[in-house]
């Protein structure tokens, strides 16, 4: 059964005539099945409604009626839906789900007149947590037992370890020939969705576009198909994949996943939501999950959580790739930060100004995160002199210390133009989307003022002027300005300093730099430079 699951989108529209068009767009999509959702119309007559529905459908379709009670939309009696599912199987519906509360109910009210070739999925919807191992392998029993061809159970992630049970219980469904689909709902059960073949799930759900979801955390269509290549997971898929903090903003699986496709490795690269490292790692110490990009807040923890690293790593202090060894399954530390950072701010200024270095210049880093520590050590390589500002003077301080360089406050930073062509690098996450309009150089507006009664004694429109002047003084004392953030391209610290002629290096280069590193210590192979950085920006 692994390797096999097929693909169903939802069809939510509020009348006969949107889920017809929807059914097309799915179908044109690559969608394998389209779940036919009787509950989202807005009037339903269903002889009518089913007949157009089902006659002369390019799908297979699932017919669902799902009741209030269980997430769905209908407020009626079982007795209507009952009626109305029988007529979906009498007109020829592939599928038709029933909830497992009335199921023996609806198993009962057939009796005699089911007709042939309709499977039956009876399902159980848990939108607060996911049961343990042993009460999932009893509802695992208690579905079959009424007469189920397929078991449907959908849980809710709280932390993304929860997921490893569902995926223990479809194993074993699979093992015993039970067809089963296994979904773990919401962000941190994200990749239930997506390694459903891995597992043996005989179906996963994806919505036709954003906005269209029948369920929390479901997966688009196109990203199910394009980005994940769902198609092509099989049970022995490597899975990679970036553990984050949030992770909804990275490009890895865009990148990452076009790179694997380009150069046929079997391997699949999610986005990863969470919460405890430790935790996640000794969840998923399988060597299928074969290696991860660590992205804020973790850095730190995966350099704790290595069993080796490479020696860089122990002078950063913070890992942003991490590997399991094939031949003992040990935690292998990176850092393609440092190089990818370094190595795209050098190469700007040397086309600008060939020849130019990093030798002696002020090299200011905002930030003492894993970023920072990685940018303020191959800043100390080069022979830059690393300035440290950090809205905490204390963890600037200690940074500062380890390379050999001063610390400054934030709020000082405005004022820290000592000489003229600096270099100054951002590896903070202020001004990342959604908060586009910040900037790391200045303090909102709103706490720069104070109260209003420190207000009443200056216009307001002539301090901001004063802060804009400040903060364009600032910029000019710098020869290149960096910006770790990728989304958006262009941050405001960067439009602000383009404006003003600096030189600008963006995060859409660092960031192809860095994964360029990554995806040859995950592959062995070399990286394909032009396809991955066409492929983020076409993306951007």
């Amino acid at each position: 059964m692994a390797g096999v699951s097929l693909v169903c989108v939802p069809l939510v529209g509020k009348s006969v005539e949107q889920m017809l068009s929807e059914m097309a767009t799915a179908t044109a999509g690559g969608a394998d099945v389209a779940e036919i959702r009787l509950d989202h119309l807005a009037s339903f007559e269903p002889r009518r409604d089913l007949d157009l529905l089902l006659r002369n459908r390019p799908l297979p379709v699932l017919v669902t009626y799902r009741p209030n009670w269980e997430g769905g939309e209908y407020e009626g009696d079982d007795g209507w839906r009952f009626e109305a599912l029988l007529l979906a199987m009498e007109l020829g519906a592939e599928y038709v789900d029933i909830e497992l509360k009335v199921a023996q109910e609806f198993v009962d009210f057939l009796s005699g007149k089911r007709p042939d070739g309709t499977k039956l999925i009876v399902s159980s919807h848990n939108y607060q947590s996911t049961p343990s191992i042993e009460d999932l392998s009893i509802l695992v029993a208690r579905i079959q037992a009424v007469g189920a061809d397929i078991v449907k159970i959908a849980t809710t992630a709280v932390d993304i370890t929860d997921v490893a049970r569902m995926f223990k219980v479809m194993v074993h469904c699979q093992g015993q020939q039970v067809p089963m689909i296994g979904l773990v709902m919401g962000d941190r059960g994200l990749m239930s969705r997506i390694l459903c073949p891995k597992f043996g799930g005989y179906l996963t759900f994806a919505a036709l576009s954003t906005g269209k979801e029948s369920a929390p955390g479901q997966p688009s269509l196109s990203d199910l198909l394009d980005i994940y290549n769902i198609k092509q997971i099989k049970a022995d898929t490597k899975v990679y994949g970036v553990v984050g903090k949030p992770v909804a903003h990275s490009k890895g699986p865009i990148i990452h996943g076009t790179a694997f496709r380009s150069v046929g490795y079997n391997a699949v690269y999610l986005p990863l939501l969470v919460d405890d490292f430790e935790s996640f790692l000794s969840t998923y110490s399988s060597p299928d999950f074969a290696g991860f990009s660590v992205t804020m807040p973790h850095k730190e923890a995966a350099l704790a959580c290595s069993d080796e690293v490479d020696p860089i790593v122990k002078y950063i202090g913070a890992v942003n790739t991490l590997i399991k060894r094939p031949s003992d399954g040990k935690l292998i530390g990176y850092n393609t930060d440092y190089t990818g950072s370094i190595s795209a701010i050098e190469t700007t200024l040397q086309g600008k100004v060939p020849g130019a270095s990093l030798a002696d210049r002020i090299f200011v880093v905002i930030g003492a995160g894993g970023a920072g520590k990685a940018l303020a050590y191959g800043a100390r390589e080069k022979g830059a002199r690393v300035v440290i500002a950090n809205r905490t003077y204390e963890r600037a301080r200690e940074l500062a210390n380890f390379v050999g360089g001063q610390a400054i406050s934030l709020a000082d930073l405005e004022n820290f133009h000592p000489e003229e062509g600096m270099i100054l690098a951002n590896t903070t996450s202020v001004g990342m989307y959604p908060n586009i309009h910040d900037t790391p150089l200045s303090k909102p507006f709103r706490q720069r003022m104070g109260s209003k009664a420190q207000q009443s004694h200056s216009p307001k429109v002539e301090l901001n002027s004063v802060f804009s002047l400040k903060r364009k003084q600032a910029l000019k004392s710098y020869a290149l300005v960096f910006d770790a953030i990728y989304n958006p391209t262009l941050t405001r610290l960067l439009r602000e300093a383009e404006e003003l002629g600096v030189t600008i290096v963006t995060g859409v280069e660092m960031f192809v730099r860095q994964a360029m590193g990554q995806f040859e210590i995950f592959t062995g192979l070399p990286a394909p430079e032009k396809l991955m950085r066409e492929t983020l920006l076409n993306f951007h």
